[in-house]
Order: structure tokens, then sequence, then C-alpha cells
């Protein structure tokens, strides 16, 4: 002889039970506190990215350093009567901005000075240092293990300003 079925009202009830044992023996999902906490007012700024624009001495000199021995590509050119001004400079998904200076606020005036841009990749960080190294880059810090996790180094241009590579933490 076949077994009966169970009435339908009894199975769902059988079932509903069943899930509702089965949800109460997981644990809870933990609270994401970002989604539920208030946006300062007036509302902060909120970026979702950023990119440098360097001003620098010699423009032809600098485009040479930051693609042949960083290695970023070239994109976007700006000229002026036929002569390069300005070039977009890609690695990744970040964008360095190269302007020839105009001196118009003086032949002597210093760049790069206390100016660090930390850039994150996920490549060796020794490889690349050493490739850097082999195109004449000038290395003055590092590679090295950081106290927060990662391996760092950083290279400067010509004009002195220091790109640090990261990786890690």
């Amino acid at each position: 002889a076949t077994p009966k079925a169970a009435p339908k009202p009894a199975r769902k009830a059988k079932k509903a039970r069943k899930r509702a044992a089965k949800k109460a023996a997981k644990p809870p999902k933990p609270v994401d506190r970002r989604r539920h906490q208030s946006r300062d007012q007036p509302e902060s700024l909120r970026l979702r990215s950023a990119g440098p624009s360097f001003t620098v001495n010699d423009l032809q000199k600098s485009l040479a350093f930051y693609r042949d021995v960083l290695g970023f590509t070239p994109r976007e050119r700006w000229e002026e009567d036929g002569a390069l001004q300005g070039i977009e400079l890609v690695a990744g998904s970040v964008i360095f901005w190269l302007g020839q200076d105009d001196w118009k606020k003086g032949r002597d005036r210093v760049k790069g000075q206390g100016f660090r841009m930390y850039c994150s990749t996920a490549q060796d960080i020794d490889a690349l240092a050493a490739r850097v190294k082999a195109a004449g880059g000038t290395i003055v810090d590092g590679p090295k293990d950081e106290p927060w996790g990662g391996r760092a180094f950083a290279v400067r241009d010509d004009d002195g300003f220091v790109i640090t590579l990261a990786n890690g933490g």
C-alpha cells in the first residue's frame, strides 16, 4: 500500500518550521554600520579618484622619465604652435598630467619640494624597483617592508617630485 501524502496545509507548515529552525541556527549577519550612519551635514566631500598634475621644467625629459622609467602610457597631448605643452599619462586606472612650465613665476622656482605621491599596485615591488633602477631612475627609499604590512619604494623625478609605489597591507 502506498502511504498517503499529508494534506497540503500540513506539508506547508512542516516546511515553514524547517525553514524557521534553519534560520534560527544561522548566526546573525553583521550590520554594516556605514550604511546606517547618517552623513555629516553639510555633506562631506566624497571622491572617487584623483590625479596629480605636475608642472615640469623640461616636458620632453619628464615624459621620457614617466614613460620609459616608470612605465606610464602617453595619451592625450596639448600643443601650442606645434610645441608640446602638456600630456596625459596613464598607468592602470591612474592618470597623471605633465605640463611645461611657462616660467611666469620665474626660472628658479623650486618644484617637487615637500611633495610625495603614493600609488598602490598589485605588482611585485622588488621587480618594479629593479626595472626603474635599470632604466635610470633614482630610487630614494626602499624597496622595504612597511610597518603597515605592505612593501614599497620611492623614486624621484628630475624636478624633485617623489612617487612612492606600494603593495600589500
